[in-house]
């Protein structure tokens, strides 16, 4: 989209007219359009666009965006929301995290680094956690019916691995074990990916989109998906950072619910995105077969307590 269009769709959005520059953002698996802003104060911008039949969920995501601001955390600030195109988007303007993605420099850095990094990412997420809990967002019901729902949509997809039937078992014996502790607030997608890594060597967090309410424990379960084949160091510092080197016995057991259910039905998820995708999910899920001993351990091979 070219930046005369841009600037048509978004007359509507209040200052527009200082922006100097737009740029489309194609990163990540949102359906929303994401734009990089530059304006005339050399200002970074984030502007995200969804289609207006999303106004009501999307409100929300920047009314949580606002509560997530209150805490402190470094992280992508709400400046505005509204409508714009003419009637056809709804639009959340929000401040640009400066730095780069923590996955892309993570490896590069010491052991120690990665592991203090980790550490600040847990104690992010737990502050996350401790938002207190709206009525009128309480869930009610569980997304144990949810899971086996996706777990059923895995078994008759194109691409089922063979010799599955133990983890399939394993997850439908276990399933009710999830949501052990109350329900929080959830940033929904919180890895690497969608970690900042700042100049004076902090973290800012970005993406809410995926925000939703249910079991805090979920939120890890991408440690195993994407986090440790980047490093394993800050797997294990996200974990203790968050529960303060105390971590109960039930969390590893909630766990590996959570892993071998994810890793099966990212399978069938991958297949919107094509045979890359697929393959890399199904490495994944024989890489936790490995790490979590065939589900029949709890606590993954690569965890070693560090505190």
């Amino acid at each position: 989209m070219s930046n005369l269009i841009c600037q048509k769709c978004f007359q509507d959005i209040p200052a527009h007219q200082h922006w100097k520059d737009i740029q489309r953002v194609e990163k990540g698996y949102s359906k929303d359009q994401k734009y990089h802003i530059l304006t005339d104060k050399q200002e970074h911008l984030l502007l995200r666009c969804s289609n207006v039949k999303n106004l009501f969920q999307k409100e929300k995501e920047y009314q949580f965006i606002k509560r997530v601001e209150q805490t402190g955390i470094a992280m992508t600030k709400p400046l505005s929301f509204g409508i714009c195109n003419e009637g056809q988007w709804v639009y959340l303007l929000l401040t640009w995290v400066e730095g780069v993605d923590l996955e892309d420099v993570l490896e590069d850095l010491s052991l120690n680094q990665q592991y203090k990094l980790g550490r600040q990412a847990g104690e992010i997420l737990r502050t996350i956690h401790t938002i207190p809990l709206e009525e009128c967002d309480y869930p009610q019901e569980t997304k144990i019916q949810k899971k086996i729902m996706q777990l059923q949509k895995y078994e008759k997809s194109l691409w089922r691995v063979e010799n599955d039937e133990a983890v399939v078992e394993y997850v439908q014996q276990n399933v009710q074990k999830i949501l052990r502790e109350k329900p929080t607030y959830l940033h929904g997608d919180f890895h690497p990916g969608n970690l900042i890594y700042q100049a004076d060597g902090t973290i800012g967090v970005i993406d809410f989109n995926r925000w939703e309410v249910g079991d805090p424990y979920e939120e890890f379960y991408k440690l195993e998906s994407f986090g440790v084949e980047l490093s394993v160091s800050y797997c294990i510092g996200q974990i203790e950072g968050y529960f303060q080197d105390d971590v109960p016995d039930f969390f590893w057991e909630t766990l590996s619910v959570y892993v071998a259910h994810s890793s099966l039905y990212s399978i069938e998820w991958a297949g919107q995105f094509g045979k890359k995708e697929i393959q890399g999910m199904i490495e994944r899920y024989q890489a936790s077969l490995i790490h979590f001993n065939y589900y029949s351990q709890f606590v993954p091979t690569w965890y070693s307590r560090r505190n």
